[in-house]
């Protein structure tokens, strides 16, 4: 084979299935015949519809022709002459994109372990991102916390959160099947509503004291004014949703007067570090989510709701646009 299928954005809710020269892996690369890709469904979203400010980061990184993704899984067919460890045959998950084959540095691509499904690792940089925005969060054993945006992150922080001993964890969305896989995978209580109506029922939850750790996952600009007060006294909330309107996000009182503290989670954040203790690099994150789905720890399968071919990709993305209450996991198989 000479030649590979690529997915690529070709303008504001444009997208093509391109046939291109298959690259060759380098020296020290991978490359890896894909088997089935994830749509990272908040980002691709933004970049799809275009739904983001002029002259903001997203602005500034979107051009096009866009290659699109970061979610891949599949097998290794080729292998670089300096790079020790893998093997044609073996199962890799990496940052590929949307492409029938796509190549990584080996030492950026991850071994699938035995009992995982190609589908259920295409989830491992989500994993990653969540991470981050966990670690940042410093959570205490028995925290309350409030979950606002139960899509791809909000569900993997659930789950997180639910490992790390949570006392409570409420789940805020509009879309009763999110709440009810939030539910299924950790949550204890589920509030069908925006956040600006979840302020008392919180309340009474939180014996009125509020959340301990509130995250805004919902990538919205409206939402951050709604969440602060959801937080109690010196609490935290973390800014894992990317919005693509920065601009249009308003402080409230919370900040100064009760001393909520808010912290800001991206995928490009560096490694969290540790004098005493072992560096989470992006790998280390990254090879623990696998870890704990191997063990059953956490749990992606079931949360894969739609699965498409590649030559069906506007109607995928257009699933999203249409049908965001209830379309959850969207894989391409290649």
């Amino acid at each position: 084979m000479t030649m590979r299928r690529t997915l690529v954005f070709t303008g504001q809710e444009r997208v093509e299935l391109i046939e291109e020269a298959l690259p060759e892996p380098g020296p020290k690369g991978l490359l890896i015949e894909t088997r089935c890709s994830l749509i990272s469904t908040g980002t691709e979203g933004i970049i799809f519809a275009r739904n983001f400010a002029p002259g903001s980061h997203w602005d500034n990184w979107v051009s096009y022709p866009f290659r699109v993704g970061y979610l891949n899984a599949g097998r290794v067919i080729g292998v670089g002459a300096d790079v020790d460890g893998w093997r044609v045959g073996d199962r890799a998950a990496s940052r590929g994109g949307h492409s029938s084959h796509v190549t990584v540095p080996a030492d950026a691509a991850a071994r699938i372990p035995e009992g995982v499904a190609d589908e259920e690792a295409t989830w491992m940089g989500l994993g990653k991102i969540t991470q981050v925005g966990v670690r940042r969060a410093e959570h205490k054993l028995g925290d309350t916390i409030v979950i606002i945006g139960l899509g791809l992150l909000g569900q993997l922080v659930t789950q997180y959160v639910h490992l790390l001993g949570a006392r409570e964890v409420i789940a805020v969305d509009t879309a009763p099947a999110r709440l009810e896989m939030a539910r299924a995978h950790g949550a204890t209580a589920a509030l069908q509503m925006t956040a600006a109506e979840a302020l008392e029922p919180v309340r009474e939850l939180t014996g009125g004291q509020g959340a301990d750790v509130v995250y805004d996952v919902t990538g919205h600009a409206a939402v951050l004014a709604t969440a602060l007060p959801l937080a109690r006294r010196f609490g935290t909330l973390v800014l894992l949703g990317d919005t693509g309107h920065p601009e249009q996000q308003t402080l409230t009182p919370d900040v100064v007067t009760r001393g909520v503290k808010i912290v800001g989670a991206h995928d490009s954040h560096p490694p969290m570090h540790s004098s005493t203790w072992v560096p989470w690099s992006s790998r280390a994150m990254e090879d623990l989510f696998l870890h704990y789905l191997a063990r059953g720890r956490l749990r992606v399968g079931d949360l894969i709701t739609h699965r498409f071919q590649p030559e069906q990709a506007a109607e995928a993305y257009g699933v999203l646009q249409r049908e965001r209450a209830t379309a959850m996991g969207v894989v391409f198989q290649w």
